[in-house]
C-alpha cells in the first residue's frame, strides 16, 4: 500500500500545475463588425419570442436583465410555462420538466474560453456546461432547436431554425431592418452582436489588476491572497477566473450521467445565485462549504478509499488547501468581483408583437 501511495504522490508532484495567474478583463469585446445597427437588431431578436416555435419563449425567458441576464432558479422552465425568474411555472397540464442544468448569465459570455497568455479566439469560446457548442454565434441555436426550451412539440428538431427564418421572414420591419433576406446566420450575427455588449470590465478587481490600489479593500486584498493560496485558482484563474476546462467534482447530471462540467466564471456571483451546475447551491457559503467536503473525499481517494463507490474526482483537487478561516476572506475578494454597472434595459416592443418577458 505504502509504495503505491508513494508513486501517486511523485506523479500528482511531478504533474505541472496551471498557471494561477489572475487578470482584468480587456475593456470591449466587440468585434469589428458589431455596427450600431446590429446590436440594435439583436437586441430585438433577444427578446423577441418568435424565435421559439411556440412563440412564448425568448432568449430573455432565462437570460433575464432583472435577474443577472440568468434567471435565479435552480434550474430553468422554458415552453409551456409562464412567468420570469423564480416565479415561473409550469402552465396547466404543461408536460415539460425543468430541465437538468443550471441557466449561466450571458454577462461577459463574450469572453468565454480567455486565457492567459493566450490569443483570444472568438470561434473557439466554449459554451454551455459542457463546452459542447463554440463561439457566441453557435450557442444562438442550441436552445432554439432543443424541445424543452425554445421548440416544444410545434416541430422537429431539424425544421426548428429554418421554421425560425421563415417566422422572421413573415414580419415586414424585421425584413427591412435585416436588409432584405434573413438568414440563420444573419440572426445569429446579430444576437451575438448584442450579447458581446453585456459586459462587467470595470469591476473593483479589474480597476485594482490596472493599478488602482485603492478600488479594493484592505480585507478584498487579503481575501485574493486566501483565494490563491486555498488553490481555488488552480481552475478559477486568467481574466474570467476560469480555465473553461471541464473538472469533476463529485456531481453528476442525472440526465446524461456526465460528472465532468466546466469551471464557472466567478464574476457578478452576487447577481446569479443558485450556483453549481445543478443550481444545487444557493449561497456562497454553501459553495465553499461543499469545497471543504470535496477536499477530504479527495484526500480519501488518495489515501486508497474504495474507488468504485465513489465517483472520480479532479486530482486537481489534491492541491487545494481551504481553511474555515479562509471563508469570509474569499467571500469579500468575490464581492470585488460584482459590478451593478450593465445594461439592465429591454426594448419597450418588440417587431412580432409579442409580449416581451418581463
Amino acid at each position: 500500500m505504502l509504495p503505491t501511495l508513494l508513486v501517486i504522490l511523485a506523479t500528482a508532484a511531478a504533474e505541472p500545475l496551471p498557471d494561477t495567474r489572475l487578470e482584468a478583463l480587456p475593456q470591449s469585446a466587440a468585434l469589428p463588425g458589431d455596427t450600431p445597427a446590429q446590436v440594435a437588431l439583436g437586441r430585438l431578436l433577444f427578446f423577441d419570442p418568435i424565435l421559439s416555435a411556440t412563440r412564448t419563449v425568448a432568449c430573455a425567458t432565462c437570460h433575464s436583465p432583472q435577474h443577472g441576464w440568468a434567471d435565479a432558479r435552480p434550474t430553468p422552465l422554458g415552453v409551456n410555462a409562464s412567468g420570469i425568474g423564480p416565479a415561473r411555472r409550469l402552465v396547466a397540464g404543461g408536460a415539460f420538466l425543468p430541465l437538468t442544468r443550471n441557466t449561466p448569465t450571458i454577462l461577459n459570455t463574450a469572453f468565454n474560453g480567455i486565457a492567459i497568455g493566450k490569443p483570444y479566439d472568438p470561434t473557439q469560446a466554449p459554451m454551455f456546461w459542457d463546452n459542447r457548442m463554440r463561439s457566441l454565434e453557435a450557442q444562438v441555436l442550441g436552445p432554439i432547436r432543443q424541445r424543452e426550451e425554445m421548440r416544444g412539440d410545434a416541430c422537429s428538431e431539424a425544421e426548428a431554425v429554418p421554421a425560425m427564418v421563415e417566422r422572421l421572414s413573415t414580419i415586414p420591419e424585421y425584413v427591412r431592418l435585416f436588409g432584405g433576406k434573413i438568414t440563420a446566420a444573419k440572426v445569429t450575427q446579430a444576437i451575438a452582436a448584442y450579447e458581446r455588449t453585456l459586459i462587467t470590465p470595470d469591476t473593483p478587481f479589474d480597476r485594482f489588476m490596472r493599478g488602482d490600489k485603492t478600488a479594493m479593500t484592505p480585507v478584498q486584498q487579503q481575501g485574493m491572497a486566501a483565494f490563491q493560496r486555498a488553490g481555488c485558482a488552480l481552475c478559477h484563474n486568467g481574466p474570467m477566473l476560469s480555465d473553461y476546462k471541464l473538472h469533476a467534482i463529485g456531481l453528476t447530471d442525472n440526465a446524461t450521467n456526465r460528472s465532468e462540467f466546466r469551471t464557472p466564471t466567478l464574476r457578478n456571483l452576487a447577481h446569479t445565485a443558485p450556483y453549481m451546475h445543478h443550481g444545487g447551491s444557493s449561497t456562497l457559503d454553501e459553495v465553499l462549504l461543499f469545497y471543504d467536503r470535496l477536499m477530504d473525499q479527495a484526500a480519501e481517494t488518495l489515501e486508497g478509499a474504495d474507488t468504485a463507490t465513489q465517483p472520480a474526482l479532479d486530482p486537481l483537487l489534491r492541491h487545494m488547501n481551504l481553511l474555515p478561516e479562509d471563508h469570509a476572506l474569499i467571500k469579500a475578494f468575490l464581492d470585488a468581483l460584482n459590478s451593478d454597472d450593465y445594461d439592465k434595459t429591454a426594448p419597450e416592443k418588440v417587431p412580432s408583437g409579442l409580449p416581451i418577458p418581463r
